[in-house]
């Protein structure tokens, strides 16, 4: 329960409003828990003056607006403020679990050389497409027809193919030393997330290796 005596200036500055006001203002911060993110949506049941009530707490910083219709109620550590948990964060603004969270600096623990940076995260979804700023960060939501459950070196790989002509690094640079390094792969799980998830032009460079691998073995 988020509601004590921090609150009592919120509280205060409806004294002179209708009683109703107050109340619900009450019953809205008995709701907030610290570390949470909330849609609009989520908050309006408890008070039908929400916006008022929402710019009342943002600028008394019980809440921090991430984005339109979005809120975090920040928390602190010994070491100062917690940002939102980024997964939580995109659910909220999605209003859905069904993504992935892709960092294309992800790339470079995969032992091929890459070394640029990258200030963004991709979202695979179904439901919204474009770049947004949610506190602070960049994050580009990707519309994909599918994507697997989770991150695994396999398909980070497939997904590094897919994207090649996005990444700032040295394409063919990157595709000769390649096949040096398929040994760190599982092979059968790299062939499934390629036929899942791999474009055309993916599948053929991965099929080029595995035959190639399979022809020294």
């Amino acid at each position: 329960m988020i509601y004590c005596m921090k609150y009592t200036k919120i509280i205060m500055q409806l004294a002179f409003r209708p009683v109703n006001s107050w109340y619900q203002m009450k019953a809205l911060l008995q709701h907030i828990r610290p570390g949470a993110v909330y849609r609009r949506s989520d908050l309006e049941f408890y008070s039908s003056a929400i916006d008022r009530h929402l710019a009342l707490l943002t600028q008394d910083g019980t809440l921090v607006k991430l984005s339109q219709g979005l809120y975090y109620a920040p928390t602190t550590s010994r070491f100062g403020p917690v940002p939102p948990d980024e997964r939580v964060l995109i659910e909220r603004f999605l209003n859905s679990t069904d993504f992935l969270l892709v960092k294309p600096n992800a790339y470079n623990t995969l032992g091929l050389g890459l070394t640029q940076i990258y200030n963004t995260t991709w979202v695979y979804n179904h439901k919204r497409k474009g770049e947004f700023q949610l506190n602070g960060n960049t994050f580009e939501f990707v519309i994909k027809s599918s994507f697997p459950d989770r991150l695994t070196k396999e398909f980070l790989l497939v997904d590094l193919l897919n994207n090649l002509d996005v990444l700032a690094d040295d394409q063919q640079l990157l595709l000769k030393k390649l096949p040096g390094k398929l040994d760190g792969f599982a092979t059968d799980e790299l062939l499934k997330m390629t036929k899942l998830f791999g474009s055309g032009r993916t599948k053929k460079v991965v099929k080029s290796l595995l035959r190639n691998l399979y022809k020294h073995v």
